[in-house]
């Protein structure tokens, strides 16, 4: 089993059956012993960013929609940015990994602004108890694979999954050009 880490993206197997995460990407924001809690980067919503967040609306990357980041305390929101110089690590930015980190939404968007590549947001998250995301691995529910930043912000994220998979080494590449439903194969 591969090591679940902050930075490392968790693709949903096709074992997966929770309609919550089914063909989803999530990013790992954080993992210890006691869990671990990530966003999925796949499902843009139709609220757009500037309607709920107005300051925040044209700092985001494109699409300026919130992503529905998974399925605990949707009416919280979490952001994830990405750093221009990781030398210049701007206040109320957290590093995850790397240039990737989450932006404090309560920090003035002018102390931001200028200081990230990208931005998103994402309306709740995924989140799982000590052991529980370990057991769903062992079940074959996910694929544990590094991410690269332009995951979180990318402009067309409906593909991501089978862009994942697609540049994955040996047979998991294989995996992108599976059907929905491997049964009508």
């Amino acid at each position: 089993m591969a090591e679940v880490r902050a930075g490392m993206l968790l693709v949903a197997t096709p074992v997966l059956l929770d309609p919550n995460f089914s063909e989803t990407v999530v990013l790992v924001l954080d993992s210890d012993d006691d869990g671990a809690l990530g966003v999925v980067l796949n499902r843009p919503s139709a609220v757009r960013v500037d309607e709920v967040l107005e300051p925040w609306g044209d700092v985001v990357a494109e699409p300026e929609v919130l992503f529905q980041g998974g399925p605990v305390s949707t009416e919280g929101a979490l952001a994830v940015g990405l750093l221009r110089d990781p030398d210049d690590e701007p206040v109320g930015f957290r590093e995850v990994d790397g240039r990737l980190g989450l932006v404090d939404l309560d920090t003035p968007v002018e102390l931001v602004d200028g200081s990230l590549a990208g931005l998103r947001i994402f309306a709740g998250y995924a989140g799982w108890g000590a052991e529980q995301l370990a057991g769903e691995i062992e079940e074959g529910c996910w694929y544990v694979v590094p991410a690269q930043a332009a995951d979180a912000f990318r402009l067309d994220a409906g593909d991501l999954w089978r862009e994942v998979m697609r540049r994955q080494p040996g047979e998991l590449a294989w995996h992108s050009t599976r059907p929905a439903d491997p049964g009508l194969n």
